[in-house]
């Protein structure tokens, strides 16, 4: 078997595994989809659905999903990325964040291919316009919900507080720290793999 042949392979059973998953996990989570929706509604009666523009595979724009964590409107009143203590993100929200609850919706994403469960977190498009010809390497990749980079920033917004510029920050050292372990996952990536980032994901306890 060449390189290409086993590369479609390997794609072809990650989408399997990728649908099997988030259609029992559409399932299976429903009720707590429905908590979770009940709660957002009833906190200040905003949307309980957050869709935000990003960039996906070969560059392609697509709309993730997640469950709304900050005040209506929010993004027109500050950066797309937050830090500790940000006003914007409510009492409910910073609890969805700290779980990493808000990111189940994304599940519908995956079933409809515009990401996997584990891929590289897209970018808003004003952060992708920054990226070096080297960078943009990562767009060959399928987004997800989560990465290597989510288990290594589980707590960027602690760390982003302490920056004096935090965008600056973000762009300088965060963006092109994140694109170099998924470019690590790409060269490393199977399914077995995969298992172990959504497993240490789910439970973040070191053993």
């Amino acid at each position: 078997m060449n390189t290409t042949t086993s590369l479609k392979t390997s794609a072809v059973f990650k989408r399997i595994y990728d649908l099997a998953f988030s259609s029992v996990g559409l399932v299976v989570l429903s009720p707590l989809f429905l908590f979770i929706a009940v709660a957002v509604k009833c906190s200040d009666g905003g949307p309980i659905i957050f869709r935000q523009r990003r960039i996906g595979q070969a560059g392609r724009p697509f709309h993730i999903l997640k469950f709304r964590t900050m005040l209506v409107n929010a993004e027109r009143a500050g950066l797309s990325v937050t830090r500790r203590g940000d006003s914007r993100v409510t009492s409910l929200g910073r609890i969805l964040r700290k779980t990493k609850l808000d990111e189940l919706p994304q599940l519908w994403n995956v079933l409809c291919g515009e990401m996997s469960l584990v891929g590289p977190r897209p970018e808003v498009p004003q952060y992708v316009e920054h990226y070096t010809p080297w960078q943009r390497r990562v767009l060959d990749l399928k987004p997800g919900i989560t990465d290597l980079a989510t288990l290594e920033f589980r707590n960027e917004e602690e760390l982003l507080s302490s920056a004096p510029d935090v965008e600056q920050f973000y762009l300088r050292y965060c963006v092109p720290r994140k694109i170099e372990l998924n470019l690590q996952y790409a060269r490393e990536a199977n399914l077995w793999r995969d298992s172990q980032i959504i497993f240490k994901t789910l439970l973040p306890v070191k053993f």
